[in-house]
């Protein structure tokens, strides 16, 4: 592994900059991580490009720090590692971070402000100029970036907002989720608690991040990507889930809602329940059908979006029923190249196949590591239920002395209440255990040895 496959960043609080550390109000609890985010950044509707679920994480990353260090900077700096630290990024390697900002300085958010009895529209980039500074091996690396200075007060200082908490949207695991999200913290309190009213490509654009959407079967789009985040949203939220809201004419769905419907403590077991529906046991059957191992089928679906993975997989399957094209050699590897470019299905038999593209050297490691870090994941989760019952109690005494201080509020709220049988707090607790299990960063031999087990 060379370093610029993997550029080794230095988590050392000692290395912190001095300017960043400084600027951070000291009335705010770092430990809190909410961010006031601008109600027109919330649903974003890319005009080319598009978004992910880490591009939205590594933006409200950013913008909570820009917002500890105040409006009045033209631009913001950080330790790389703080970044992938809030972003959940669960890797060092730069190459896939700096293809995600890229992506956000190719998307656009569209404004309206007040001029006189008018109105003026504005159109700008989401994320300005940015600057990774890696000054070689051993030595921290920072990242500087700015907004437009026509926006940079609104995204830093908005006057109107949503408050949201870094550790709940990082607990969303499809993009869709994560932009129902935020748009029901922001509905919540309205008095209709009634979301905008769009055509069903703005929708599809916005709760996909996509821009090349030009026509869409609402029945697709309301399977494998409304329902299934508006299941996850249920399971995952304390505070309210959500409905859609269907505009017909005659019997086609042409325009959405969403209503934003508040929860009450008392329907905590409702929501329990509820996440049962989130693990999507068919989703994974079918990837094991093409031949993949159940286990790392089930850990492909845990950091893959749902929809994308869907997706994928009905494109393989139509690719396999085809009676003209020759057999594929490797369904399972098909797959992986269709979720790199997100298909979105529907192929015809008489279109060929795109040529297979191979994945770069930072590529192929970024993957592996992923799969690394959703494998310890779950056997953290497999060796604490083998513990007994003094073991457990030790580890949960150690995890409240060493990170309950670093939860979000809500975290730690659900924590008290329901301790590791939370589904919104025991994921924090099983990273910390993987990190307890098996400290310090994966090596290149373990990442060989993992990979050479996979083909067993």
């Amino acid at each position: 592994m060379t370093d610029s496959d993997a550029t080794q960043v230095t988590h050392s609080d000692q290395t912190r900059p001095h300017a960043a550390k400084a600027a951070q109000p000291s009335g705010r609890e770092r430990d809190d991580q909410s961010i006031a985010k601008a109600n027109e950044a919330i649903a974003i509707r890319p005009k080319r490009g598009k978004l992910t679920l880490l591009s939205r994480r590594i933006f409200n990353a950013l913008l909570y720090h820009a917002q500890q260090q105040g409006v009045d900077r033209p631009t913001y700096t950080i330790l790389l590692s703080e970044l992938i630290d809030d972003a959940r990024f669960n890797s060092n390697n730069t190459s896939l971070l700096k293809s995600h900002l890229r992506d956000m300085q190719a998307t656009t958010i569209e404004w309206f402000a007040s001029v006189g009895k008018g109105q003026r529209w504005s159109s700008r980039s989401l994320l300005g100029k940015v600057d990774i500074d890696e000054p070689g091996r051993g030595q921290p690396c920072t990242i500087t970036w700015s907004y437009d200075d026509d926006i940079r007060e609104k995204l830093v200082k908005p006057s109107q907002y949503t408050r949201v908490l870094l550790e709940i949207s990082s607990q969303m695991r499809s993009y869709a989720a994560a932009v129902l999200y935020e748009l029901g913290a922001r509905y919540l309190t309205s008095p209709g608690r009634l979301t905008m009213r769009e055509d069903i490509i703005w929708w599809a654009s916005v709760l996909t991040g996509r821009s090349d959407i030009t026509t869409v079967d609402y029945r697709i789009l309301h399977r494998d990507t409304i329902k299934k985040a508006l299941a996850e949203l249920d399971a995952l939220s304390e505070d309210f889930r959500m409905e859609v809201v269907e505009h017909r004419r005659g019997r086609k769905v042409e325009e959405l809602q969403f209503r934003v419907v508040p929860k009450v403590q008392a329907t905590l077991q409702g929501m329990k329940e509820g996440a049962k529906n989130v693990f999507d046991l068919e989703l994974v059957e079918r990837v094991v059908a093409l031949g993949m191992k159940r286990p790392d089928a089930q850990d492909l679906y845990a950091v893959t979006d749902e929809g994308v993975l869907r997706a994928a997989v009905e494109h393989v399957e139509q690719r396999q029923k085809s009676t003209t094209l020759p057999p594929l050699q490797s369904p399972i590897a098909y797959m992986r190249d269709a979720l790199k470019k997100q298909y979105a299905g529907g192929q015809g038999e008489d279109e060929p196949d795109a040529a297979p593209q191979i994945p770069s050297v930072s590529e192929k490691l970024q993957q592996l590591r992923d799969e690394w870090h959703a494998a310890r994941l779950a056997q953290a989760r497999e060796r604490f239920a083998e513990f007994d019952q003094a073991a457990k109690a030790e580890h949960i005494v150690r995890f409240e002395a060493e990170a309950f201080g670093d939860l979000a509020s809500p975290i730690a709220k659900a924590w008290r209440r329901d301790g590791v049988s939370s589904r919104v707090a025991s994921s924090a607790f099983f990273r910390w255990l993987a990190t307890v299990l098996w400290p310090g960063e994966v090596t290149d031999t373990e990442l060989l040895e993992f990979a050479m087990s996979r083909e067993r």
